[in-house]
């Protein structure tokens, strides 16, 4: 578990400035993909700034139900938990099932370092995620799926290559967003395809 950051008296706000201390540890949280253009890997809060800004950006897109808000909101909140379970491999499923746990635990420290009702508020919407059944949920679901793999195609596979993925787990782990929309997963198939022919993929 992360080290707690020192208290500083901020009256009735607190407890907020206190969880923003905290959550300012994500940006250790390192990830396998680098930043495009770098020898540097990203790290979670920049994954998670570049997730909420795809889902501002790719809102034409979205079914008609969908609460773009709610999805940003997500998308900024989803990975606050690696700060104590660290970041684990979409890709490694032993290791993905393994870190629930730690997860839910994660998640239940760190909201729970915020006044009420935000507390229950950031908690519920980080469940509502990982829980992935409302239209909202699903959407941010494919925006962060689908950014890794767009970033390893403009990288030429870079940790896929580093993880001896394979085009098989790719599309398995992937597939479900030909449900949320097809357009866009026909387009992303014929680039893993591609990636696969370029020896990105094995």
């Amino acid at each position: 578990m992360s080290e707690a950051s020192p208290t500083l008296n901020f009256g009735t706000m607190t407890e907020v400035f206190q969880f923003l201390m905290e959550i300012d540890k994500l940006k250790s949280v390192q990830r396998r993909t680098k930043v495009l253009g770098t020898q540097r890997q990203e790290n979670s809060a920049e994954h998670s700034w570049h997730f909420a800004v795809a889902a501002m950006t790719l809102a034409p897109y979205a079914p008609k139900d969908v609460d773009i808000q709610k999805v940003i909101r997500m998308a900024l909140l989803h990975d606050i938990v690696e700060i104590d379970a660290g970041d684990v491999l979409v890709y490694d499923l032993a290791a993905r099932a393994a870190v629930h746990d730690q997860e839910v635990l994660a998640a239940k420290r760190l909201f729970g370092m915020l006044p009420a009702p935000l507390n229950q508020q950031f908690l519920d919407l980080w469940n509502e995620y990982e829980e992935g059944e409302t239209p909202e949920a699903c959407f941010a679901l494919v925006i962060d799926r689908i950014l890794p793999v767009v970033m390893n195609l403009n990288n030429q596979g870079q940790s896929w290559v580093e993880n001896n993925i394979r085009l098989e787990q790719v599309l398995a782990r992937n597939a479900f967003i030909g449900d949320i929309n097809p357009e866009l997963w026909q387009h992303v198939r014929g680039h893993l395809d591609n990636a696969h022919a370029q020896g990105w993929l094995k």
